[in-house]
């Protein structure tokens, strides 16, 4: 069963639509990115699979669950890390510990402490007196001590140094994620998880751009470097995107021959970041 299956997801906000007939499907043991720009629709439809935003129209479940109805229930099944995530300020680390123990039975106050003692928190520090990534830490340990089935990123790293970033998606990867759990993490900037996702979602304007497994872009996608003349040949194939490096001709194919692309340049598999800007930069 899909832990996450969405379908035609929509919602206004006055006479502005955040998401516009959007799928979604997360299945057990994968690592989805939600990519897009800034108001793309990541955060409201998030929002919608944690039961905060009443939906216009679409049919949505999630671990099986009606999120509206059924919030209480989910938030027992999920855990979510928003880019603003707030830990109460006045208590000590070990008391917002002891606390998390009291009030969610889910909670291993053990592993949370195991998880901290890699990082520079300490249990009888002041959250208030924690830097950013500190807090950014203690929240992920508070997280991934809770037995869940669905974890929701949502620009977790943001305003995080790049030592902190790689540290965050570290611990995710080595002590959260498994073949019965699943990630869904939101970000504008995709060079940042790339590497660990199992499957892309790309949102523009609350629609979908792209949806695919990564292992299939190298056999949907196509980079091409060539000179003038290979570039006049190859724009007959119709180009997703072209631009001019210090290599040459640089263009981006979607659903070409290999073979026929090969003959006039050099044939590469583009990044992310290639392919979002082909399939959306134009319309940023």
């Amino acid at each position: 069963m899909s832990l996450v299956q969405a379908r035609g997801l929509t919602k206004r906000y006055g006479d502005v639509t955040a998401l516009d007939a959007f799928d979604l499907t997360v299945e057990p043991g994968r690592i989805v990115g939600l990519i897009g720009p800034n108001g793309s629709g990541k955060t409201t439809a998030l929002k919608s699979i944690l039961g905060l935003a009443h939906l216009d129209a679409g049919d949505l479940s999630v671990l099986g669950l009606r999120p509206e109805k059924k919030r209480r229930d989910l938030m027992r099944r999920t855990a979510y890390i928003a880019d603003t995530g707030i830990l109460p300020r006045w208590m000590r680390v070990a008391h917002l510990l002891d606390f998390m123990a009291d009030v969610n039975p889910s909670f291993d106050r053990a592993s949370a402490v195991a998880a901290l003692e890699k990082t520079e928190v300490r249990l009888d520090k002041k959250i208030l007196t924690l830097s950013k990534g500190m807090n950014v830490q203690l929240h992920l340990a508070l997280v991934l001590a809770i037995d869940t089935e669905l974890l929701v990123l949502d620009e977790p790293t943001l305003g995080l140094d790049i030592l902190y970033r790689q540290q965050f998606y570290d611990s995710v990867l080595n002590d959260y994620f498994e073949e019965k759990r699943s990630i869904l993490v939101t970000t504008h900037e995709v060079r940042e998880i790339e590497h660990i996702l199992t499957d892309v979602t790309f949102i523009h304007h609350g629609r979908n751009i792209l949806d695919l497994a990564t292992d299939q872009l190298a056999v949907e996608f196509a980079k091409v470097t060539t000179s003038e003349s290979g570039a006049q040949a190859l724009r007959a194939l119709a180009p997703l995107s072209e631009r001019h490096t210090l290599h040459g001709t640089e263009m981006l194919f979607r659903g070409a021959d290999q073979d026929d692309l090969a003959r006039h340049g050099e044939v590469a598999t583009p990044n992310l970041p290639e392919i979002f800007v082909a399939l959306v930069g134009d319309h940023l």
